[in-house]
Formats: structure tokens, C-alpha cells, sequence
């Protein structure tokens, strides 16, 4: 069939599946733009199966044109890689690991992010769950509805990590990283799904202003306004191709 045969065909059938009333899980906020498009932000935790749930379902429901995630190019990679080979990568933190870290970040931020890693690698073994699933079904998900664009959001994570590193003293530094290097306190799925409720999330971000307020401005002020940014840009009204009549 001809191009705008075909066009026009999985435009329909897209309009068809999207819901004029979508049943959005509860941690869903619609947002409206200016010029009359819809946002659906879906809060997830990382290491959550219902959040992967959450993400499936609302892709499903409004059959989005555009997806965006809280990932930048240099983590694109957990897109495609498997479960099994996710968990083996977030349990194994070795020499070559730091050395990469240091080359591409420096040594400080290379430091810090081997540390974050090596929390990730804790949770990831007390959870039996790779990082990032949202993300993965996010991309699946949105692979399967016509017209629909994938888009990274976030800072790119070595920017972060040198602001963040630059905005902490010396003392904050060393503070840090030992509160880093002996976290082990157990952690259970309930606990994760825990950290999706508002006022507890609140309570944890006093928290991280009240003993490392420069670090809360740059991993989370800063990157809140960097994704309202790319939301805002991704939510802007698109152009459909000529063989289009609507």
C-alpha cells in the first residue's frame, strides 16, 4: 500500500487504542500545557516491579507520541542489555570499573560514582533486581506505539557528578564517602515502594538539604529544572507529515 495508506492506517489504529478517560495508576500526575498537550509523569522508584507495571500500563492507556526518561546517553545502555546481564554488571565493581570511571569523570567524580555504584550493587543483591526496569519497559513499550519518540531527559551524569562534587567542602566530601563505603543496612521491596509515598520522599529530601544542602541543589534542583526543560520541549506541539489530512 502507499505511504499514506499505510500512515493513515496505524494512525488510526493509534488514536483507537489511546483512551479518551485513561485508567492511570496512582502515581501518575496529568499535567496540561499552554498550548493544549497532555503530560502523564509517572513517579518510579528504581528498583520497584509495580513502578514497571505502572509505566507498561499508562504507555498502554493514552498511546503517548513522545516518551521521555530520567536517563542521559551515557546510561543508555541499560536499555538493551538483559536482566541476568544487568544484575552480573551491577554486582561487579572492579579495578578496570574505576579506572573508567576516573578517565572519563576525573578523580573525585570517578571516586564518588564507583561509591554510588557500589550502593546500587547492594541493593541490587538484597532485591535480586537490576536497576533501571521502568526504563526498560518504557523503551518496549513505547517501540510498540506508532509515531511514538523516545527521548533521553536527563543531565548527562558526568556533568552532574563534577557540579556536585564542586559544590561539596572537604569535610562533606569525606563525610560522604563514608556514610557511602559503609551502607549496609538491609532493604526490603516494601521499603522501596515506601519511597514512592510523598510525604516520606519529602522527609528524605529535608533530610538531604538539611546535612548536604549543595548536594541536593545539584543532583536534584538542578536536574528537576534540566527535565522540565526537555518535558516542556517534548510536550510542544509536532507537525504530522502532508499525507496526512488531519
Amino acid at each position: 500500500i502507499a505511504d499514506a495508506d499505510a500512515f493513515k492506517i496505524l494512525l488510526e489504529m493509534k488514536l483507537k487504542k489511546r483512551q479518551k478517560e485513561p485508567a492511570l495508576p496512582g502515581t501518575v500526575t496529568e499535567l496540561d500545557t499552554e498550548d493544549g498537550s497532555k503530560v502523564y509523569v509517572v513517579g518510579t522508584a528504581h528498583f520497584s516491579d509495580s513502578s514497571k507495571k505502572d509505566v507498561v500500563k499508562t504507555i498502554q492507556e493514552v498511546q503517548p507520541d513522545v516518551v521521555v526518561v530520567e536517563l542521559c546517553q551515557y546510561r543508555v545502555s541499560m536499555l538493551k542489555m538483559d536482566e541476568k546481564t544487568l544484575l552480573k554488571e551491577a554486582k561487579e565493581i572492579n579495578l578496570e570499573k574505576l579506572q573508567q570511571a576516573i578517565k572519563q569523570n576525573g578523580v573525585m567524580s570517578g571516586l564518588m560514582q564507583m561509591l554510588l555504584l557500589k550502593v546500587s550493587a547492594h541493593i541490587t543483591e538484597q532485591l535480586g533486581m537490576a536497576p533501571g526496569g521502568e526504563f526498560r519497559e518504557a523503551f518496549k513499550e513505547a517501540s510498540k506505539v506508532p509515531f511514538c519518540k523516545f527521548h533521553l531527559g536527563d543531565r548527562p551524569i558526568p556533568v552532574t557528578f563534577k557540579r556536585a562534587i564542586a559544590a561539596l567542602s572537604f569535610w562533606q566530601k569525606v563525610k560522604l564517602a563514608w556514610g557511602l563505603c559503609f551502607l549496609s543496612d538491609p532493604i526490603s521491596k516494601d521499603d522501596v515502594e515506601k519511597c514512592k509515598q510523598k510525604d516520606l520522599l519529602e522527609q528524605m529530601m529535608a533530610e538531604m538539604i538539611g546535612e548536604f544542602p549543595d548536594l541536593h541543589r545539584t543532583i536534584v534542583s538542578e536536574r528537576d529544572i534540566y527535565l522540565t526543560y526537555m518535558l516542556k520541549q517534548a510536550a510542544k506541539q509536532i507537525e504530522l507529515p502532508r499525507a496526512s489530512e488531519s
